[in-house]
């Protein structure tokens, strides 16, 4: 945990606390984390949570990586975690990852402007950033960890050769698809951001193999003195955390692979990673610089989303939040930035096919990488893009917590009626719309003159009261 003051634009490090709990290490054969492990991670997560249960919501972020990405049970566990943090956990992509920890390396780098490769090797997975200045150009989460490689090959602390190489024989496969991109791809500086590479770049200076950073051949030479010692008690590392001892081989033989195959000759270490990346990033949304609206515009592009349509779905569903937010309890910012969202990307799926684009436009927000969107924020754009036409699907079968369904469908029906209004896509105003609501109920008024010239749109009005009421939602629309 990182905690970090803003002053006078200057990010300022207050506080770091570290427990390794090694959740990669809790997972079961059938992918669940055991009873222990959770345990233990909940202890650390209360003291955690001790410094930051009473911070406001929107100055703290809690993020959960490959192994809740992984783990079957990882509902329960997170339930757990958000009671004793007091904030809600967001479970993150590997891509995801990958931005945040360049964005915590780019930060702290003397040479920003300098092309970079950035390697963090995790418990779960190892990233892969190559980026310039502030934004990253080619990213990737490989499935392969310290703690992973660490029980799968050096389950009993023993260290031979015959294990080294199939240790990094199943990091070479994992990068082989990647490698020569990222060659062809360049960069002018390598930099480690990961404890396992700092604690690395200890040992090797501990074994005077290398100074200011890790070279290829002293991760080599490293490699070479575990195997000879047999197992890391006999080659007595004062240097080396207790806590990180026991998977220390298996991030050694992922290091020494991704600098073979990717021809790094030295890494630079930064004290940068997610942590910090995290914290620039809540910097970047206080300063309305969020990495979210840059995907949401990328996206359009990438889609050849109408722009002008957009702009006026967006424009309708604002105004018609701005007029219920107080009644269906939707003030908070990321309601509105939500909605925002979705109605900028709800014809996406176009590009893919006319007939079902509401669907196919769900799969994309659910399943594509959007940098700075959340596993579960990127869900709950697919949810009401999905429904933004069409018959409504029951919300209790998508997934999303509890607290968020009330929410979500109040911002779903918003949309439905914004996208309603502009059909025509025409760029005439609408009329003023007499709003008025109850918490299962909306009332909709229009002049008379209006609906008298637009019967087709009155004739959507209706169809909606029927499609809402199957929810138990009541529409009503009158002439003022």
């Amino acid at each position: 945990m990182v905690v970090g003051r803003l002053r006078h634009g200057q990010l300022i490090i207050l506080d770091r606390l570290r427990e390794m709990v090694r959740l990669a290490s809790g997972l079961d054969k059938r992918g669940r984390l055991r009873g222990e492990c959770i345990e233990r991670s909940i202890e650390c997560l209360r003291r955690f949570g001790e410094r930051i249960r009473d911070m406001e919501a929107g100055q703290v972020r809690v993020v959960g990586t490959n192994t809740l990405r992984q783990a079957r049970n990882s509902e329960t566990f997170l339930e757990m975690a958000e009671d004793v943090l007091g904030h809600e956990v967001e479970v993150i992509s590997g891509i995801e990852e990958a931005r945040l920890i360049y964005l915590g390396v780019a930060y702290l780098s003397p040479a920003p402007d300098e092309r970079m490769l950035v390697i963090d090797i995790g418990g779960g997975s190892t990233e892969l950033v190559i980026g310039r200045g502030y934004e990253p150009d080619l990213l990737e989460s490989l499935f392969m960890g310290c703690v992973q490689f660490s029980l799968r090959y050096f389950d009993d602390g023993r260290m031979t050769r015959k294990r080294f190489d199939k240790a990094r024989l199943a990091a070479r496969q994992e990068l082989l698809p990647i490698a020569s991109r990222f060659r062809r791809s360049g960069w002018d500086r390598a930099i480690g951001s990961s404890g396992t590479l700092r604690a690395a770049v200890r040992v090797a200076e501990a074994l005077e193999l290398s100074k200011d950073g890790m070279t290829h051949d002293a991760a080599v030479g490293i490699l070479d003195r575990l195997i000879a010692a047999g197992d890391l008690e006999s080659l007595e590392l004062t240097e080396l955390n207790p806590e990180r001892a026991p998977v220390f081989a298996g991030g050694i033989a992922i290091a020494v692979e991704v600098m073979e195959t990717l021809e790094i000759d030295k890494l630079r270490i930064s004290d940068g990673s997610l942590r910090e990346g995290l914290l620039y990033d809540m910097v970047g949304r206080l300063q309305h610089e969020d990495a979210r609206d840059r995907t949401v515009r990328a996206m359009e592009r990438r889609y050849h989303a109408d722009l002008e349509q957009a702009e006026r779905v967006a424009q309708t569903s604002t105004l018609l939040l701005e007029e219920v937010e107080d009644t269906w309890q939707l003030v908070e910012t990321s309601a509105a930035q939500y909605l925002g969202w979705a109605a900028r990307l709800h014809e996406i799926g176009l590009d893919i096919a006319h007939v079902k684009y509401h669907t196919h436009g769900a799969y994309l927000l659910a399943n594509a990488d959007l940098p700075g969107f959340s596993r579960a924020e990127q869900q709950l754009l697919a949810v009401i893009v999905g429904n933004h036409r069409r018959k409504l699907v029951d919300f209790h079968s998508h997934g999303l917590p509890a607290e968020w369904r009330g929410p979500v469908f109040r911002l779903t029906v918003l949309l439905r009626l914004a996208v309603l209004l502009n059909r025509s896509r025409s760029a005439e105003e609408l009329p003023p719309i007499q709003v008025r609501c109850g918490r299962r109920k909306l009332e909709l008024g229009f002049p008379q003159d209006w609906l008298d010239n637009n019967q087709l749109t009155y004739a959507d009005l209706e169809q909606e009261k029927e499609w809402l009421a199957a929810l138990g939602f009541k529409l009503r629309v009158k002439t003022v």
